[in-house]
C-alpha cells in the first residue's frame, strides 16, 4: 500500500452550482474545501471526485487506489447510480474505509452498510450545537478538547435509525434541545466507517479547524490496512 493514505473526497457538487449562498461559501465545492484541508499533509495524497464525472469519478481503478472515501451527498442522494453503490459496497467490505458526512447518512451506500433507514429529526433553525467528546480514547478525538462549540448548524435529533454504533465518540447537544449521536464508528466486513454529522452546506463547517482536525484522525482510523487473507466457503479441514 505504500507510505502514504490515498485518499478520494467525494462530493454530488449540486447545491453550489445552483444556490448563491452556498456558492459564495463553497465556490469551489465542498470536496475542495476538504481536499485543500487535507492536501496540507505530507503522508496524505488526495484527490476529488463528483456526481456529474464518468461512474461518478469512481470506476474500479479509482476505487482500487483509495484508502479512504470521504462522502458528501444531500439533495442528489437518488442520483447516485446503483452499480456504484454496489462497487464502493463491495471495496468497504473488502478493506477501503469510508467517511460519511452530514447528510450523506441518507445516502445509499450507507443505508445500505446500515440496513436501516438511517433517518433523523431535522430542523434549519441556525441553532448552536455542542459536539462533546464521549470517548476521549478513541484515535479520532485525537487534538480534541473536551467538546465542539458550533455557533450555527442545522439541527439533527434522536431517533437516529442506524444500529448501534460499535464506537461512539462523539455525542450532539442543540440549543432547541435535541441530542445526537454524531460521531459513529461501525465495522463491516474488512472496512471501517465513520459517520460525523457537522457539514450543512450553508454553513462554513468545513474552515472550521476542529471540523477537519476530526475528518483528517477518521482518515488515519479508517483507512485502508493490511489484515489477513478472509476465506469463505467450502473449505477442507486444518487438521487431518
Amino acid at each position: 500500500m505504500g507510505n502514504n493514505i490515498k485518499v478520494t473526497v467525494w462530493n454530488e457538487f449540486v447545491h453550489e452550482k445552483k444556490d448563491k449562498d452556498v456558492i459564495k461559501l463553497y465556490p469551489k465545492g465542498i470536496h475542495s474545501a476538504i481536499a485543500d484541508y487535507l492536501k496540507k499533509r505530507k503522508e496524505l495524497e488526495v484527490k476529488t471526485a463528483t456526481l456529474e464525472e464518468n461512474e461518478h469519478g469512481l470506476s474500479e481503478e479509482v476505487l482500487k487506489n483509495t484508502d479512504t472515501l470521504i462522502w458528501w451527498g444531500h439533495i442528489a442522494q437518488n442520483d447516485v447510480k446503483d452499480k456504484i453503490v454496489e462497487r464502493v459496497h463491495k471495496h468497504v467490505l473488502e478493506g477501503m474505509g469510508l467517511i460519511v458526512l452530514h447528510s450523506a447518512k441518507l445516502s445509499k451506500i450507507f443505508k445500505k452498510l446500515m440496513g436501516t433507514t438511517c433517518a433523523s429529526k431535522w430542523r434549519e433553525a441556525d441553532e448552536r450545537e455542542i459536539l462533546w467528546v464521549v470517548n476521549p480514547a478513541h484515535p479520532i478525538a485525537e487534538g480534541i478538547e473536551e467538546y465542539i462549540e458550533i455557533e450555527k448548524n442545522e439541527t439533527y435529533g434522536e431517533h437516529f435509525d442506524i444500529p448501534n454504533p460499535d464506537e461512539l465518540v462523539f455525542a450532539s447537544w442543540f440549543e432547541g434541545g435535541e441530542i445526537f449521536r454524531s460521531g459513529c464508528c461501525f465495522y463491516r466486513g474488512k472496512g471501517k466507517i465513520f459517520y460525523f454529522s457537522p457539514g450543512h452546506e450553508t454553513y462554513p463547517l468545513y474552515y472550521n479547524e476542529n471540523v477537519l482536525r476530526v475528518i483528517y484522525n477518521a482518515v488515519h482510523w479508517t483507512a485502508k490496512k493490511e489484515s489477513p487473507t478472509i476465506t469463505r466457503g467450502n473449505v477442507k479441514s486444518l487438521e487431518k
